[in-house]
């Protein structure tokens, strides 16, 4: 079956991590052949070489190429002629191995999709960031809410002045699934999500707090300057936060919101954003994603729905759609669309030639280090009773 890319062949993906038990691993294979650009063909699926290489059949990975580490598998890779080995990876681990296995696919070579957030503590984002600008190679990272169709088309509205001036955004993430301490019962996902040396220096903050705060980052282009925020512990003797709440002070002197929960009862994967400018404001749910709500006084309400043959909807919009209206898109098509648009770049970077690696659609390292530098500064913060600190990053990008 040809291929949309321009290469003329598909792009051979390898993965590290999502062996038996992992849900992220799925979504990620399931979002990279989507669009028939990629096939899994290499995998270094758990730290347990015996469950990895078991994991393989699991994807259909040849036992040749299922390895039981993932240094194992770049030097294997790297050691195959250039028309069979891998052309990127994709990372799907617990965080605190996100650094060491990008920083090795990097410097062999290797395009990397890593899933967020980007590292274990801002440092490693930073000199991660650094070995990227030096390298020649793709760096996607999966905040993937940024894909939907009416994301974008929302951005594409903010940014080009349909809400007039942004003055305000609340982005909010609420969960329930850990109102109970899971992770005590030998819960795969809460054991590592709750434990600090895995998952980093925040808990629900850096978990789905990170997503909101990139959400509204992508949707209006504001910088930020500074933060407020106060994280709680509910259920101790928990060690990481599983609530939160944030201000943010933008550059233009708009105010931000951020809350983030992960012990709301009824609560599944709330995500929602609302803007508001000085001609317009809208909404959007993440678990009603083909809506968008629009309103300005002294007219009607109006429901933008995701439908790309319509008027109403926007280049980038249309873009981002592939069914027709009433046929729900949804979690694997968004995260499809940020691979798409990493695969944009890998092809061109691949074959020798330039390619945007600053302003781009899919989120790259810069959003990775301002990820993380939102969840250090936010810690910070609320151990100083949420005294304001700064929250610009140097790599932040508008």
């Amino acid at each position: 079956m040809a291929t949309n890319g321009t290469l003329g062949r598909k792009l051979r993906m390898g993965l590290v991590g999502g062996g038996q038990g992992s849900f992220i691993g799925r979504v990620h294979v399931t979002a990279a052949v989507l669009d028939n650009r990629a096939t899994l063909v290499a995998g270094a699926l758990s730290s347990d070489a015996a469950r990895s290489k078991a994991s393989a059949a699991d994807y259909d990975i040849d036992p040749s190429r299922a390895y039981g580490t993932y240094a194992e598998m770049f030097a294997a890779e790297r050691a195959l002629p250039a028309d069979k080995r891998i052309d990127f990876v994709s990372i799907v681990t617990p965080n605190h191995m996100h650094f060491p296995v990008a920083k090795a696919a990097v410097e062999a070579g290797f395009n990397v999709v890593c899933d967020k957030p980007l590292t274990l503590t801002l440092k490693e984002a930073e000199d991660l960031a650094s070995i990227v600008k030096k390298s020649s190679t793709v760096f996607a990272v999966t905040h993937n809410y940024t894909g939907y169709p009416l994301v974008r088309q929302a951005r594409e509205m903010a940014l080009g002045g349909d809400l007039g001036d942004i003055q305000a955004i609340r982005a909010t993430y609420i969960q329930g699934w850990l109102r109970t301490r899971l992770e005590s019962e030998g819960h795969k996902q809460a054991a590592w999500r709750t434990d600090p040396k895995k998952s980093g220096a925040a808990g629900a903050f850096g978990d789905i707090g990170t997503h909101a705060y990139n959400l509204g980052r992508f949707m209006t282009g504001l910088l930020p300057e500074k933060i407020s925020a106060h994280l709680k512990v509910f259920e101790p003797p928990r060690s990481l936060d599983d609530y939160g709440h944030a201000v943010i002070q933008y550059e233009n002197g708009a105010l931000g919101t951020v809350t983030a929960s992960q012990i709301s009862h009824g609560h599944e994967n709330d995500l929602r954003i609302e803007i508001d400018g000085t001609l317009a404001s809208l909404e959007w749910h993440q678990e009603n994603p083909n809506q968008l709500f629009v309103r300005k006084n002294g007219h009607p309400h109006a429901i933008y729905t995701r439908d790309p043959n319509a008027s109403f909807m926007n280049a980038s919009g249309k873009a981002a759609c592939r069914l027709p209206a009433g046929h729900p898109e949804a979690f694997f098509e968004a995260f499809a669309n940020v691979y798409r648009a990493a695969f944009d770049a890998m092809e061109p970077a691949i074959a020798g030639e330039s390619f945007e690696r600053t302003n781009t659609l899919y989120p790259n390292i810069c959003d990775g280090v301002e990820g993380m530098y939102f969840i250090e500064q936010s810690v910070a913060s609320s151990r100083v009773d949420g005294a304001w600190l700064p929250l610009r990053h140097s790599l932040a990008r508008r």
